[in-house]
């Protein structure tokens, strides 16, 4: 009988019930590990504030003192575990980009590896820093794309060796008919488009506002949905400025029948059902350089036909007739997109078969079993270089 388990692990994340897409991700991951693996990983969470976290975060760590990922690395290094999982995006830790995790990573002395959430084509001079040195200390990069490998091998001259790609997960939901879904929330006969994820100027919204607003003149019944709650950090500097300035935009252009916002913070289950009823999944985002798009992969993972703005996840993604890429910034162009599947239904089926062909490999279940191969890998690795020392 095969040996599942992997090796004592912490993850270094954000974790729920903080609001952020990495908090989920690692929720859903540790999840998935303990139904495939029968063990549970602890958790390091990243805190930025007062929250009331599950069993499974054994350690906080104040985002913002410096001091504390010192603390945190000795106790670490004490607590048993035999390997740390990185969450890493710039924006979670604190310092100047995220400066202050080379101070917990000096310290570490067990072996750890990265996962990254952002890859930078171009970066600052820091960033560059702060990531070459934290692939120097790994045991493996782990990238959720195949267009990230070139850029960390081209960019910071990490070696390909190093790098292991295994894509953003999905959450096993059974789907159900998308017509009588429709009829149950009251949009029977509408062209349902939407957009989910925490709500951020970066988002392009505004644009895809503006396409749903052209194609309404020519086809009243398309419905946009605009799900999610704004970002956190967002309405802490700013307040709901964003999302006030979309639903001005709405009445501006006389579109509210065809533009419909979910203001909350949504449960996975709501989002596979959003996605059930959707006949598109749009990104207008305004950001050329995103690695990776969790909201995209859902939409992958449930077979939708996705339009997105080309950056460099998205054109991944979207190869092989998997769904539609429009311009940056362009109303005009995401309003043709739409228009192309509204007014096509065979092409329409065609890209959902593919897309959910490709989705099928994102599962829960699938991805923790990659995760579970490069733990057990770095751990392996590591002891033939102590072998081969003594």
């Amino acid at each position: 009988m095969e040996d599942k388990k992997i090796p004592n692990t912490l993850f270094l994340s954000t974790y729920p019930p903080r609001a952020c897409g990495i908090a989920t991700f690692t929720q859903d991951l540790i999840h998935a590990l303990e139904k495939e693996c029968g063990c549970t990983p602890g958790v390091v969470a990243i805190n930025d504030g007062a929250y009331e976290y599950p069993p499974e975060v054994k350690m906080t760590l104040n985002q913002y003192d410096p001091n504390s990922y010192l603390e945190i690395a000795q106790q670490i290094n004490v607590s048993g575990a035999e390997l740390l999982m990185i969450e890493h995006e710039f924006g979670i830790y604190g310092g100047r980009c995220g400066e202050y995790l080379l101070k917990l990573t000096k310290l570490l002395e067990i072996p750890y590896l990265l996962t990254l959430h952002t890859v930078l084509p171009n970066p600052k001079k820091l960033q560059h820093t702060i990531l070459t040195k934290l692939a120097e200390g790994c045991r493996k990069v782990i990238t959720m794309s195949n267009t990230s490998v070139q850029i960390l091998k081209d960019v910071y001259g990490i070696d390909p060796e190093k790098i292991a790609v295994i894509p953003h997960g999905v959450p096993e939901i059974a789907v159900e008919d998308r017509e009588q879904l429709k009829k149950e929330i009251g949009v029977d006969g509408r062209f349902v488009v939407s957009t989910f994820g925490l709500l951020s100027p970066g988002k392009g919204l505004e644009y895809g506002i503006g396409a749903v607003a052209r194609v309404a003149k020519k086809h009243p019944e398309i419905l946009y949905l605009i799900l999610g709650q704004t970002h956190p950090v967002i309405k802490e500097k700013y307040g709901e400025q964003y999302r006030e300035k979309l639903e001005e935009k709405v009445k501006e252009l006389g579109i509210q029948d065809n533009v419909r916002f979910v203001n909350r913070y949504l449960t996975k289950e709501e989002i596979v059902f959003y996605l059930d009823v959707s006949d598109a999944y749009m990104t207008p985002y305004l950001g050329k350089d995103q690695a990776v798009s969790g909201t995209l992969a859902y939409a992958a993972g449930y077979g939708r036909v996705i339009i997105s703005t080309p950056y460099p996840y998205a054109k991944e993604m979207l190869a092989d007739g998997r769904g539609l890429l429009a311009k940056f910034r362009s109303t005009v162009s995401l309003e043709k997109c739409i228009l192309q599947v509204m007014r096509d239904p065979k092409l329409k089926e065609k890209m959902e078969r593919n897309t959910l062909k490709l989705g099928q490999n994102m599962m829960w279940s699938k991805v923790a079993e990659n995760y579970r191969s490069v733990f057990r890998e770095a751990i392996s690795c590591g002891e033939g270089a102590e072998n081969a020392g003594n």
